[in-house]
C-alpha cells in the first residue's frame, strides 16, 4: 500500500505491514499473456484501485506452460463433464488445469488474499456466463472458469469479481467495502482476537453491515452479546463466517436509506427542526434516485462530528473506504 494513513475513519482499522492484497488476472494489469499475445489492462483497476493494493498477478494458462501467443482454448461439453480444449490442436488441458488450479488456490490461500478480480469471459478465469461448446457449436453460456472454480469451492469467503462487473457503481463499491472488511478482520486476528476486541470490531461495523443485510446483522450482535460457554475459537470462527456472509447481501438504495435513517436517530435530540428537514429531504432525494449516497452521508457526517455523538463517529459505514476512490459519489 502506498498511501499514507491518517488516524480516521477506515484508515485508523489498517495497517501498511497487512496491506490489501488482491489476486489479479494478469491481463487487466496490462501483462502481455493473452493468448493473441496482448493484454485486456482495465485501467480502474490500474490506476484508480492499484494505488491502494498490493496485487498478485496469476495467469494460470501461461503458468501451466502455455505459450504466448498460443490457440484458443474453451470449454467442451462431453459425456465426461466439461473439459478444457483446444479445438485447432485437440490438445486437451483438463487434468492439468484442475491440478495446477488446487495447487495454486492453496498457495494463494496462504499468501492472505483479501480479494480476487477475474478477467471475465475466460475459459479458466470466467466466473460466469462462460460459452460452452457441444460437438463444436455453443451449447449454453452457463459455464465458469476452471480455474475460477476452483478458486470458489477452496476460498469459500474470499470476494471475487470480473472486472467487468466493477462496472456498477453498487457492485463496484459492495466489492471494495469486501475486501477491506476481510483485511481489516485479517488484522484483527493477527493482532490476537479476544472477547473484548470482537465486540470492538462488530460495533465498529454495525451499520456497514446493516446496509448489507439488517437480520443477519442483528443476529452478529446477538452472537456477540450472549454469555455463553462457547470456546473463543469456536466463536470467533463463526463469527467469521457469518460476517462475510453477511456482506455478500448486495446492497441497495432501499437499505442504505434505512441505514440513514438509523442512523439520523441517535441525532434526533440534538438537531433543531430546520437541520432535521434538510437531512429528511436529503435522505429522501436519494432514495428516489435524484442525488447519489454521498450528499446524505456528508450531512449526516457533519452533524455528527459536530455534535460528538460517539456511537455515530465510532461507525465505519462513514468512512469506510478511501475517498480519493470516489465510490459514493456514483452510487
Amino acid at each position: 500500500m502506498t498511501i499514507d494513513s491518517q488516524n480516521e475513519g477506515w484508515r485508523s482499522w489498517h495497517d501498511s505491514s497487512e496491506p490489501v492484497r488482491l489476486g489479479v488476472s494478469s491481463c487487466l494489469l496490462g501483462e502481455l499473456v493473452r493468448f493473441d499475445g496482448g493484454h485486456k489492462r482495465d485501467r480502474f483497476i490500474t490506476d484508480v484501485l492499484g494505488p491502494w493494493v498490493e496485487w498478485v498477478p496469476v495467469c494460470p494458462e501461461v503458468e501451466l506452460g502455455m505459450p504466448t501467443p498460443r490457440p484458443t482454448i474453451h470449454i467442451e461439453e462431453d459425456d465426461r463433464g466439461e473439459q478444457l480444449v483446444s479445438p485447432s490442436t485437440g490438445e486437451n488441458f483438463t487434468d492439468e488445469m484442475n491440478v495446477y488450479s488446487k495447487r495454486r488456490v492453496s498457495e494463494l490461500d496462504a499468501q492472505g488474499l483479501d480479494g480476487y478480480v477475474l478477467k471475465k469471459n475466460s475459459p479458466s478465469c470466467g466466473l460466469a456466463r462462460i460459452s460452452v461448446y457441444r460437438n463444436g457449436k455453443r451449447a449454453h453460456r452457463r459455464g465458469r472458469g476452471l480455474f475460477a472454480e476452483s478458486l470458489v469451492v477452496n476460498s469459500p469467503l474470499l470476494p471475487i469479481e470480473e472486472e467487468g462487473r466493477l462496472n456498477d457503481p453498487m457492485l463496484r463499491e459492495s466489492f471494495i467495502e469486501q475486501i477491506l472488511c476481510r483485511n481489516r478482520w485479517r488484522l484483527a486476528v493477527k493482532r490476537g482476537l479476544t472477547r473484548k476486541r470482537l465486540i470492538e470490531f462488530h460495533t465498529a461495523h454495525k451499520l456497514i453491515l446493516h446496509s448489507h443485510n439488517e437480520s443477519a446483522s442483528r443476529r452478529l450482535g446477538r452472537l456477540v452479546g450472549e454469555i455463553s460457554q462457547t470456546p473463543d475459537k469456536v466463536l470467533f470462527a463463526r463469527y467469521e463466517l457469518d460476517f462475510h456472509m453477511c456482506l455478500r447481501t448486495k446492497m441497495t438504495r432501499k437499505r442504505h436509506t434505512n441505514v440513514l435513517h438509523h442512523a439520523m436517530g441517535h441525532l434526533k435530540n440534538v438537531l433543531d427542526s430546520n437541520a432535521k428537514h434538510d437531512l429528511l429531504t436529503t435522505i429522501e432525494d436519494y432514495r428516489r434516485g435524484l442525488l447519489p449516497l454521498i450528499v446524505p452521508l456528508t450531512l449526516l457526517k457533519f452533524s455528527v462530528n459536530r455534535h460528538a455523538v460517539a456511537y455515530l463517529r465510532g461507525q465505519l459505514y462513514f468512512d469506510p473506504h478511501p475517498k480519493e476512490l470516489m465510490l459514493r459519489n456514483h452510487c
